[in-house]
Protein backbone atom coordinates (compact mmCIF):
# COMPACT_ATOMS: atom_id res chain seq x y z
CA UNK A 1 0.00 0.00 0.00
CA UNK A 2 1.06 3.42 -0.91
CA UNK A 3 1.48 6.18 2.22
CA UNK A 4 -1.86 8.08 1.15
CA UNK A 5 -3.70 4.89 0.52
CA UNK A 6 -2.74 4.02 4.53
CA UNK A 7 -3.47 7.76 5.60
CA UNK A 8 -6.73 7.03 4.12
CA UNK A 9 -7.68 4.25 6.37
CA UNK A 10 -10.46 4.81 8.67
CA UNK A 11 -10.52 0.90 10.11
CA UNK A 12 -8.19 -1.40 10.66
CA UNK A 13 -9.41 -5.14 11.37
CA UNK A 14 -7.15 -7.53 12.93
CA UNK A 15 -7.56 -11.57 12.53
CA UNK A 16 -5.19 -12.46 15.33
CA UNK A 17 -1.74 -11.67 16.89
CA UNK A 18 0.31 -14.35 14.89
CA UNK A 19 3.47 -11.89 14.61
CA UNK A 20 3.03 -12.96 10.57
CA UNK A 21 -0.79 -11.33 11.07
CA UNK A 22 0.53 -8.46 13.31
CA UNK A 23 3.86 -7.10 12.49
CA UNK A 24 2.91 -4.96 9.49
CA UNK A 25 0.86 -2.79 12.52
CA UNK A 26 3.97 -0.54 13.01
CA UNK A 27 4.10 0.55 9.00
CA UNK A 28 0.18 1.02 9.41
CA UNK A 29 0.04 3.04 12.36
CA UNK A 30 3.95 4.94 11.45
CA UNK A 31 2.29 6.89 8.17
CA UNK A 32 -1.41 7.45 10.22
CA UNK A 33 0.52 9.19 13.15
CA UNK A 34 -0.06 13.21 12.15
CA UNK A 35 -2.84 12.66 10.04
CA UNK A 36 -5.66 14.18 13.62
CA UNK A 37 -7.98 11.22 12.54
CA UNK A 38 -9.97 8.74 14.36
CA UNK A 39 -8.98 5.32 13.53
CA UNK A 40 -11.01 1.91 14.67
CA UNK A 41 -9.27 -1.12 15.36
CA UNK A 42 -11.10 -4.04 15.32
CA UNK A 43 -9.47 -7.71 16.60
CA UNK A 44 -9.58 -10.48 18.95
CA UNK A 45 -9.86 -10.51 22.92
CA UNK A 46 -7.12 -8.49 24.58
CA UNK A 47 -5.99 -6.50 21.03
CA UNK A 48 -6.27 -3.48 22.94
CA UNK A 49 -3.47 -4.68 25.52
CA UNK A 50 -1.31 -5.46 22.45
CA UNK A 51 -1.81 -2.68 20.46
CA UNK A 52 -1.13 -0.22 23.55
CA UNK A 53 2.28 -2.17 23.92
CA UNK A 54 3.25 -1.86 20.57
CA UNK A 55 2.81 1.89 20.61
CA UNK A 56 4.10 1.90 24.53
CA UNK A 57 7.20 0.88 22.69
CA UNK A 58 8.32 3.77 20.97
CA UNK A 59 9.39 7.32 21.99
CA UNK A 60 7.11 9.92 20.93
CA UNK A 61 8.19 13.28 22.24
CA UNK A 62 7.91 14.47 19.14
CA UNK A 63 3.87 13.86 18.43
CA UNK A 64 1.33 16.05 20.54
CA UNK A 65 -2.06 14.27 21.92
CA UNK A 66 -4.18 15.47 18.64
CA UNK A 67 -1.93 13.65 16.42
CA UNK A 68 -4.44 10.54 16.14
CA UNK A 69 -7.20 9.00 18.34
CA UNK A 70 -7.57 5.11 18.10
CA UNK A 71 -10.47 3.30 19.10
CA UNK A 72 -9.80 -0.28 19.88
CA UNK A 73 -12.53 -2.82 19.39
CA UNK A 74 -12.21 -5.57 21.42
CA UNK A 75 -14.62 -8.86 20.30
CA UNK A 76 -14.64 -10.90 23.68
CA UNK A 77 -17.96 -12.85 22.39
CA UNK A 78 -20.60 -12.49 19.64
CA UNK A 79 -22.35 -10.13 21.41
CA UNK A 80 -20.04 -8.22 23.69
CA UNK A 81 -17.20 -6.20 22.16
CA UNK A 82 -15.31 -3.47 24.55
CA UNK A 83 -14.34 -0.13 23.06
CA UNK A 84 -11.20 1.55 24.25
CA UNK A 85 -9.98 4.82 23.59
CA UNK A 86 -6.08 5.54 23.30
CA UNK A 87 -3.87 8.47 22.25
CA UNK A 88 0.03 9.78 22.13
CA UNK A 89 1.68 10.47 23.16
CA UNK A 90 1.44 8.58 26.71
CA UNK A 91 -1.11 6.00 24.88
CA UNK A 92 -2.99 5.17 28.07
CA UNK A 93 -5.86 3.47 27.86
CA UNK A 94 -9.13 4.62 28.30
CA UNK A 95 -12.05 2.09 28.43
CA UNK A 96 -15.45 3.94 27.42
CA UNK A 97 -18.35 0.84 26.83
CA UNK A 98 -19.40 -2.07 25.39
CA UNK A 99 -21.61 -2.85 22.97
CA UNK A 100 -23.25 -5.39 20.97
CA UNK A 101 -22.42 -4.93 17.62
CA UNK A 102 -18.57 -4.49 15.91
CA UNK A 103 -18.68 -1.99 12.98
CA UNK A 104 -21.30 0.11 10.92
CA UNK A 105 -21.30 3.69 8.99
CA UNK A 106 -22.97 4.45 6.06
CA UNK A 107 -21.65 2.55 3.91
CA UNK A 108 -21.16 -0.59 4.98
CA UNK A 109 -21.68 -2.73 8.32
CA UNK A 110 -19.63 -5.78 9.56
CA UNK A 111 -20.24 -8.86 10.95
CA UNK A 112 -17.66 -11.77 12.02
CA UNK A 113 -16.95 -15.08 13.76
CA UNK A 114 -14.92 -16.03 16.37
CA UNK A 115 -13.02 -19.37 14.78
CA UNK A 116 -10.64 -21.71 17.05
CA UNK A 117 -6.74 -21.49 15.75
CA UNK A 118 -5.63 -22.39 19.51
CA UNK A 119 -6.27 -18.32 19.77
CA UNK A 120 -9.23 -16.58 19.09
CA UNK A 121 -8.93 -15.66 15.08
CA UNK A 122 -11.94 -13.58 13.84
CA UNK A 123 -13.01 -13.37 10.64
CA UNK A 124 -14.89 -10.80 9.10
CA UNK A 125 -17.95 -10.18 6.30
CA UNK A 126 -17.73 -6.99 4.94
CA UNK A 127 -21.75 -6.05 4.11
CA UNK A 128 -22.25 -3.34 1.37
CA UNK A 129 -25.51 -1.56 2.53
CA UNK A 130 -28.59 -2.59 0.08
CA UNK A 131 -29.50 0.51 -2.29
CA UNK A 132 -32.85 1.09 -3.89
CA UNK A 133 -32.87 2.31 -7.61
CA UNK A 134 -35.50 4.38 -9.02
CA UNK A 135 -37.10 4.04 -12.62
CA UNK A 136 -36.76 7.23 -13.55
CA UNK A 137 -38.82 6.80 -16.63
CA UNK A 138 -41.79 4.99 -15.21
CA UNK A 139 -43.81 8.02 -13.41
CA UNK A 140 -44.21 10.71 -15.97
CA UNK A 141 -43.47 13.08 -12.93
CA UNK A 142 -40.48 15.64 -12.54
CA UNK A 143 -37.78 14.55 -10.34
CA UNK A 144 -38.39 16.43 -6.61
CA UNK A 145 -37.62 15.23 -2.68
CA UNK A 146 -41.05 13.12 -3.24
CA UNK A 147 -38.52 10.25 -4.91
CA UNK A 148 -36.90 10.42 -1.78
CA UNK A 149 -39.18 9.73 0.39
CA UNK A 150 -41.06 7.26 -1.45
CA UNK A 151 -37.06 5.31 -1.33
CA UNK A 152 -37.52 5.71 2.57
CA UNK A 153 -40.86 4.36 2.75
CA UNK A 154 -39.96 1.23 0.68
CA UNK A 155 -37.43 0.90 2.44
CA UNK A 156 -39.19 0.82 5.94
CA UNK A 157 -42.28 -1.03 4.19
CA UNK A 158 -44.49 1.81 5.08
CA UNK A 159 -46.73 1.44 2.04
CA UNK A 160 -49.48 3.64 4.14
CA UNK A 161 -47.18 6.87 4.02
CA UNK A 162 -48.68 9.62 2.11
CA UNK A 163 -46.69 11.40 -0.53
CA UNK A 164 -47.61 14.08 -2.45
CA UNK A 165 -46.48 14.54 -5.98
CA UNK A 166 -47.17 17.80 -7.65
CA UNK A 167 -50.22 18.42 -5.82
CA UNK A 168 -51.83 15.40 -5.75
CA UNK A 169 -51.51 13.17 -2.46
CA UNK A 170 -50.63 9.36 -3.15
CA UNK A 171 -49.72 6.16 -0.55
CA UNK A 172 -46.57 5.48 -1.08
CA UNK A 173 -47.26 1.76 -1.94
CA UNK A 174 -48.74 3.17 -5.35
CA UNK A 175 -45.13 3.43 -6.63
CA UNK A 176 -43.41 0.99 -5.45
CA UNK A 177 -43.36 -1.24 -8.55
CA UNK A 178 -41.03 1.71 -9.95
CA UNK A 179 -38.21 0.81 -6.81
CA UNK A 180 -35.47 -1.69 -7.39
CA UNK A 181 -33.90 -3.02 -3.97
CA UNK A 182 -29.94 -4.00 -4.98
CA UNK A 183 -28.53 -6.30 -2.28
CA UNK A 184 -24.91 -5.18 -1.03
CA UNK A 185 -21.93 -6.98 -2.12
CA UNK A 186 -20.67 -9.22 0.54
CA UNK A 187 -17.12 -9.73 0.99
CA UNK A 188 -14.84 -12.39 3.96
CA UNK A 189 -12.28 -12.82 4.63
CA UNK A 190 -11.59 -15.74 6.70
CA UNK A 191 -8.22 -15.91 7.87
CA UNK A 192 -6.52 -18.74 10.03
CA UNK A 193 -8.53 -22.02 11.63
CA UNK A 194 -8.53 -25.44 12.47
CA UNK A 195 -10.63 -27.80 10.01
CA UNK A 196 -12.46 -28.54 12.69
CA UNK A 197 -16.77 -28.92 12.85
CA UNK A 198 -17.44 -26.19 15.25
CA UNK A 199 -15.68 -23.65 13.03
CA UNK A 200 -17.46 -25.05 10.10
CA UNK A 201 -20.65 -24.43 11.60
CA UNK A 202 -19.60 -20.90 12.39
CA UNK A 203 -18.11 -20.06 9.01
CA UNK A 204 -21.66 -21.24 7.60
CA UNK A 205 -23.85 -19.35 10.14
CA UNK A 206 -22.20 -15.54 8.76
CA UNK A 207 -20.76 -16.22 5.37
CA UNK A 208 -23.61 -17.95 3.71
CA UNK A 209 -24.35 -16.88 0.02
CA UNK A 210 -21.32 -13.81 -0.08
CA UNK A 211 -20.68 -12.38 -2.83
CA UNK A 212 -16.69 -13.28 -2.73
CA UNK A 213 -14.59 -14.67 0.36
CA UNK A 214 -10.71 -15.27 0.52
CA UNK A 215 -10.03 -18.07 2.56
CA UNK A 216 -6.90 -19.63 4.48
CA UNK A 217 -5.71 -22.63 2.65
CA UNK A 218 -2.34 -23.35 4.34
CA UNK A 219 -1.20 -27.11 3.61
CA UNK A 220 -1.65 -29.42 0.67
CA UNK A 221 -4.50 -32.01 1.47
CA UNK A 222 -1.37 -34.75 1.51
CA UNK A 223 0.09 -32.20 4.51
CA UNK A 224 -3.05 -32.01 6.43
CA UNK A 225 -1.73 -33.37 9.71
CA UNK A 226 -0.14 -30.80 10.35
CA UNK A 227 -2.79 -29.05 9.92
CA UNK A 228 -4.33 -30.76 12.59
CA UNK A 229 -1.71 -30.23 14.75
CA UNK A 230 -1.36 -26.37 14.16
CA UNK A 231 -5.01 -25.69 14.39
CA UNK A 232 -4.90 -24.86 10.21
CA UNK A 233 -6.80 -25.44 7.34
CA UNK A 234 -6.07 -27.77 3.89
CA UNK A 235 -7.05 -27.19 0.40
CA UNK A 236 -10.02 -29.35 0.33
CA UNK A 237 -11.52 -28.58 3.52
CA UNK A 238 -11.51 -24.51 2.81
CA UNK A 239 -13.21 -25.42 -0.79
CA UNK A 240 -15.41 -27.74 0.53
CA UNK A 241 -16.80 -25.32 3.48
CA UNK A 242 -17.32 -22.46 1.18
CA UNK A 243 -19.00 -25.39 -1.13
CA UNK A 244 -21.14 -25.67 1.88
CA UNK A 245 -21.72 -22.15 1.86
CA UNK A 246 -22.61 -21.15 -1.67
CA UNK A 247 -20.58 -18.80 -2.27
CA UNK A 248 -20.36 -17.15 -5.47
CA UNK A 249 -16.69 -16.91 -5.67
CA UNK A 250 -13.89 -18.00 -3.16
CA UNK A 251 -10.32 -17.36 -3.03
CA UNK A 252 -7.10 -19.83 -1.45
CA UNK A 253 -4.55 -17.50 0.24
CA UNK A 254 -1.92 -17.55 2.48
CA UNK A 255 -0.26 -20.68 1.99
CA UNK A 256 2.84 -22.51 4.07
CA UNK A 257 5.87 -20.22 2.97
CA UNK A 258 7.98 -23.99 2.80
CA UNK A 259 5.92 -24.87 -0.46
CA UNK A 260 7.06 -24.16 -3.95
CA UNK A 261 5.26 -22.52 -6.34
CA UNK A 262 4.19 -26.45 -8.29
CA UNK A 263 2.72 -27.06 -4.39
CA UNK A 264 0.57 -23.77 -4.58
CA UNK A 265 -0.80 -24.80 -7.96
CA UNK A 266 -1.62 -28.20 -5.98
CA UNK A 267 -3.04 -26.20 -3.24
CA UNK A 268 -5.53 -24.14 -5.84
CA UNK A 269 -6.59 -27.75 -8.17
CA UNK A 270 -7.61 -29.06 -4.93
CA UNK A 271 -9.23 -26.11 -3.20
CA UNK A 272 -11.06 -25.41 -6.33
CA UNK A 273 -12.21 -29.06 -7.43
CA UNK A 274 -13.86 -29.44 -3.88
CA UNK A 275 -15.16 -25.54 -4.03
CA UNK A 276 -17.17 -26.74 -7.50
CA UNK A 277 -18.12 -30.29 -6.92
CA UNK A 278 -21.98 -30.07 -6.68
Amino acid sequence: MTVKEIQSISAVFISHTHIDHFSNFDGIFRHQIGSGEKVVICGPANIHQQVEARLKSYTWNLIDENAIEYEIREIVSEKEINIYKIHPPYWTLEFIKTQDFLFEDEYVNVDFAILDHKTDSISYLFKEKDSVTFNENGSGFRKGKWISELKTAFGNNDQGKEIEIEGTVYKASDWFHLLTNNPGYKLGVIMDHAACEENYEKIKAVFEGADLVYIETFYKDTDQEFAKINYHSFASASGKIMNECRVKEAVPIHFSRRYTETDQEEIETAFYTAFQKD
